[in-house]
């Protein structure tokens, strides 16, 4: 808006919730404070848009932020929209424990079940994989997630999965996933006319169901069964033994049931991060990908003489990271070294039960090499489990920032609690046989050729800035990656670039280089953060050591980053 501060005026008779921090604000920058100014204008510069398959921003007032006035306009213009489909549409809402989880979910109920929708509320907070599944469960047309999975504490956001009635004819595959375009931007449409409203959409005083913590046990008896279909054969499961963090987030309690389920003894708990804390007090950023983010972790599994391996979730659980003891420290695995161990274990799987494999295109090319070995299709899709979860017959997905999906036909999305009971299956059978997961890994990567993989994240001034970054790559391409040359050349924009002709045109680059070790370096600026993301890979021939390409790695990651610097 033009003005920021007439439209804090405006927004107070909307949102009386945030009315002290916007009225101190208003009065400030009427007093010339120039903070205060820009603090309102941040809040009013726009509304929020759909990115990762719904909503997301720090809370706050403002419509550029997340609170109670945006989701409810948000959830009165998803009932527009499948009101335009479905007579009576259905929908099950979770909420995770961060502020205003609750809140949100219960607004979102309250709004829906005015719209005239049959609402579904879970009782409980519970993690995305449990929703993902009660959506599915219940043959619902909406799910919606109030989490922001694993952002700073400020955040918040609201995730949006629909099922088939609301899907295109060539979209089957993607029933009860997120939301994908071009739906995203027609929901938006509905939102914008209440965005533009000057009152808030009705809401029902009741009305809507509440959906038990049975729903919990549910989940746990299907991931139970599907694992025991999986791995027939009884594994000791009980010998292993399991150091675990939820992150301050709400996997601990189904986790925990998860492994009681399926024979294993309960974890060692990092119990300075057990219970869900919204403040996230030991952590500085809620994600396991993040420097320090695991060190409470490693502290507590130091002092467990026994201790296999470190299972850590975000906040939502929905992603899982792995650490292994590596010559006496832990060690984090990567997301493509999870990926190729789950993989490996779900490969005959997947043969026998004729179903896909897929990951993102900017993962690890070893998926693809373990498909065609065991006569699977495999496929490779843009980044994001919005389009992982469109292949058809998908029986196992991943992407390199430790999303996987192990048991789509339960949870058509990355599950990181699903996904962390087939690994410890594995590191139960490993172990039993005198092996272990990093010994494991060493095999695979002996037999298929030995690949390194991370990821740099670039920070810029802001996101046309990245843009910006890439187009001068674009136009002025490296000439060598890590000593290596000649580089190919891919460009995402391009139509004739097979990925682009399915997708549609993306803004990303890939740099690659031949020979018995191979180096590559995917680039593209993030859509909604003020970044440039840099995947980095080496890949050797097989009985390349993966000693021998780390410097190779550490290099063409020093590269990336020197790359993408504003100039």
């Amino acid at each position: 808006m033009s003005d920021p501060i007439a439209a804090a005026r405006e927004w107070l008779t909307l949102d009386p919730e945030n009315a002290g921090v916007l009225t101190q604000e208003i009065h400030a920058a009427d007093a010339g404070d120039e903070t205060a100014l820009t603090a309102l204008t941040a809040r009013f510069a726009g509304f929020l848009t759909f990115g990762t398959a719904g909503l997301r921003a720090p809370l706050g007032p403002g419509t550029a932020r997340m609170n109670r006035v945006v989701v409810q306009r948000a959830a009165a213009g998803i009932a527009d929209f499948a009101k335009q489909h479905i007579k009576i549409p259905s929908v099950v809402i979770g909420y995770d424990a961060r502020h205003g989880s609750k809140d949100f979910a219960v607004d979102s109920a309250a709004v829906l079940t005015a719209a005239g929708c049959r609402v579904r509320l879970l009782a409980v907070r519970t993690p995305t994989p449990v929703l993902a599944f009660a959506l599915k469960h219940f043959q619902a047309d909406v799910g919606i997630m109030v989490t922001a999975s694993h952002n700073p504490p400020a955040d918040n956001g609201y995730k949006v999965y629909l099922g088939p009635q609301l899907l295109t004819a060539d979209d089957t595959a993607g029933a009860y996933g997120q939301l994908t375009a071009p739906t995203d931007q027609i929901i938006a449409g509905h939102i914008q006319l209440w965005n533009t409203a000057d009152h808030l959409p009705p809401r029902a005083a009741s009305g809507w169901e509440y959906i038990p913590d049975t729903i919990i046990d549910d989940y746990v008896m299907a991931v139970a069964e599907f694992v025991a279909e999986l791995s027939p054969a009884h594994t000791p499961r009980s010998d292993l033994h399991v150091v675990y963090t939820a992150m301050h987030g709400v996997g601990a309690a189904t986790f925990i049931k998860l492994l009681e389920a399926t024979g294993f003894n309960a974890p060692q708990l990092v119990t300075s991060q057990s219970e869900p804390d919204p403040a996230f007090p030991t952590v500085a950023f809620p994600n396991p990908e993040e420097p320090g983010a695991l060190d409470e972790a490693f502290a507590t599994a130091s002092q467990v003489a026994q201790a296999d391996l470190i299972v850590a979730h975000d906040p939502d659980a929905d992603r899982l990271a792995v650490a292994l003891p590596v010559d006496g420290q832990w060690q984090r695995l990567s997301g493509d070294q999870v990926g190729l161990l789950l993989g490996a274990r779900l490969m005959p799987y997947l043969a026998q039960q004729n179903l896909a494999a897929a990951n993102s295109i900017v993962s690890a090319p070893q998926l693809a090499q373990l498909a065609a070995q065991h006569d699977v299709h495999h496929e490779v899709t843009p980044t994001g489990f919005k389009w992982i979860c469109r292949v058809g017959h998908l029986g196992y997905g991943y992407e390199e920032a430790l999303g996987y999906a192990v048991a789509p036909h339960l949870v058509n999305d990355k599950d990181g609690l699903s996904a962390a009971v087939v690994l410890l299956d594995l590191a139960a059978e490993l172990k039993a046989a005198g092996s272990n997961l990093l010994t494991y890994l060493t095999q695979l990567n002996d037999h298929l050729g030995a690949t390194l993989t991370d990821m740099v994240a670039v920070p810029v001034p802001s996101p046309s800035t990245g843009k910006l970054l890439v187009d001068d790559l674009r136009a002025n391409p490296p000439k060598s990656l890590a000593g290596f040359a000649p580089v190919s050349i891919v460009d995402y924009q391009q139509p004739d670039v097979a990925l682009s002709q399915r997708y549609g045109p993306m803004n990303m680059l890939a740099f690659t280089t031949q020979g018995s070790v191979s180096a590559r370096l995917m680039i593209r600026p993030s859509g909604t953060e003020p970044k440039v993301k840099c995947y980095v890979s080496v890949t050797a021939d097989p009985g390349t050591g993966i000693d021998n390409i780390r410097s190779i790695l550490q290099q063409l990651r020093d590269e990336a980053a020197t790359l993408v610097q504003v100039k």
